[in-house]
């Protein structure tokens, strides 16, 4: 929540106090956050200096990846976001294992211990090579409080909506109802408040540009698809294939290594295509994955999971990389930490809603399915009748007493229906997430042809 409240403010942070100054501190409070989340005594003050951690942390990604599309040429912003990415895909492919290994052979509190070092280098390594372009100066603003105060508002209520909102059956609840129209509230007042403040804290009129917007929005979709598969398949595994934890985690992995791979081979080329067409490859490719774990079923192998994770992986690679070239292409110097931040931001939102969608999907699909399947099962059945009976003899082979395997055998057939159910349910929510890929193609045609790759001329 503190990372969503943060995101968009990043620009106007960085302006405010200047983004060498602003990075440092993120680090530092980073840092510091992490030593006394693993000093911490007690959970209320662990989940104190976790909130710091999410505040601080939330401005590290948008200025890196500002300072880095600053610092090459537009013709080369791909190679440059292809090597930016590599980081994003790599720290959750290792972070599990090396947490893990702490965990087991030291300490859980090891985990935030290991931050130090880091932060440590990563400090010195700015004030080394990070320095303010001229365009970033304080000089005599003013502060947005209503703005800062709204978007605090209307963030956190939204946050806790989706969070909490499968749990609490959603508007049946009155506090996420009454959460959930201070969110729009907040954040329509929000709007309004930026579009007429002198010095606003997040700048909207950046989403003027059709090429940004449009580009925002495919990244917000973007996310939603992401987090809400990310979510499904370790769930899938777990629940319904049987895979303990680490073997989940193992399944998972060939996503990260396909994007691992093809992301420096996005970025070599990127400069001698059009972003929008590896983008529309990259969408029909990933909307192919979705499609192949929709056609998975309780009997499926490693290696029907291996494929679709991934040729997804290596396909996310041919989204962010032209995706993140193409929204900040026509951005001014001058907006850009504005506007990686705004991205950045609704990407997260997108996840969220991505996350609270799939889990809401999947619980109503199940029901849907369980009702469906439970219909049919009845005494009446020949069938039903036929497995009741042999349930009830192999019950009673394992020394059950006839009312007892009778007992048993119903409560089997039970099982079944909801495995049955469940898989249907998975079945359908992959199903609908490779719909929604195809159905942002269109979108690409909103989004200008970039300027600046070599493929146009202008790179000479």
């Amino acid at each position: 929540m503190a990372n969503a409240i943060i995101l968009p403010m990043t620009g106007w942070l960085a302006n405010f106090f200047g983004r060498k100054r602003m990075l440092m501190a993120a680090v530092i409070g980073f840092t510091t956050a992490s030593i006394f989340c693993g000093l911490a005594p007690t959970l209320p003050i662990l989940i104190l200096f976790r909130i710091i951690q999410g505040a601080t942390g939330g401005a590290l990604q948008p200025l890196s990846q500002a300072v880095m599309l600053e610092a090459f040429p537009p013709q080369d912003r791909g190679k440059a976001m292809a090597f930016w990415g590599l980081g994003i895909v790599v720290a959750p492919m290792l972070g599990p294992v090396i947490g893990g290994w702490l965990t087991d052979n030291y300490s859980w509190r090891w985990v935030f211990y290991i931050n130090l070092p880091v932060g440590l280098m990563s400090v010195l390594m700015t004030r080394w090579f990070i320095f303010d372009p001229p365009y970033i100066k304080r000089g005599n603003r003013g502060i947005d409080y209503w703005g800062i105060g709204l978007l605090a508002v209307g963030v956190a209520a939204l946050q806790i909506v989706l969070d909490k909102g499968q749990e609490e059956d959603w508007f049946q609840s009155r506090w996420i109802a009454v959460l959930g129209l201070v969110a729009v509230l907040g954040l329509v007042a929000f709007v309004i408040r930026e579009l007429r403040a002198r010095d606003p804290v997040v700048h909207l009129q950046v989403f003027k540009n059709r090429t940004y917007g449009a580009g925002v929005f495919l990244m917000t979709v973007l996310g939603f698809v992401l987090y809400g598969s990310l979510l499904l398949v370790p769930i899938f595994l777990q629940t319904l294939l049987g895979y303990p934890a680490l073997d989940a985690g193992i399944a998972m992995a060939p996503r990260g290594l396909g994007s691992f791979l093809m992301m420096p081979i996005v970025g070599t080329v990127m400069g001698r295509f059009d972003p929008r067409k590896v983008l529309a490859v990259g969408l029909v490719g990933a909307s192919w994955s979705l499609y192949s774990l929709s056609r998975l079923n309780l009997q499926a192998g490693y290696w029907d999971i291996f494929w679709p994770q991934f040729i997804q992986g290596a396909c996310l690679a041919m989204l962010f990389v032209p995706l993140t070239t193409a929204t900040m292409d026509p951005i001014p110097k001058e907006e850009m930490g504005n506007a990686t931040s705004m991205f950045n931001l609704m990407r997260n939102l997108g996840g969220s809603f991505g996350i609270a969608a799939a889990t809401t999907f999947l619980f109503r699909r199940q029901q849907l399915h369980t009702h469906l399947l439970g219909a049919r099962v009845t005494a009446l059945d020949p069938q039903t009748r036929v497995l009741t009976k042999s349930l009830e003899a192999a019950m009673m082979a394992h020394g059950s007493d006839p009312v007892r395997a009778s007992r048993q055998a119903y409560v089997s057939i039970w099982g079944m229906i909801q495995r049955q159910a469940s898989m249907q349910a998975f079945v359908d929510t992959f199903l609908a997430m490779a719909v929604v890929f195809m159905l942002m193609l269109p979108l690409l045609l909103l989004m200008k042809k970039p300027k600046h790759y070599r493929g146009s001329g202008i790179a000479h």
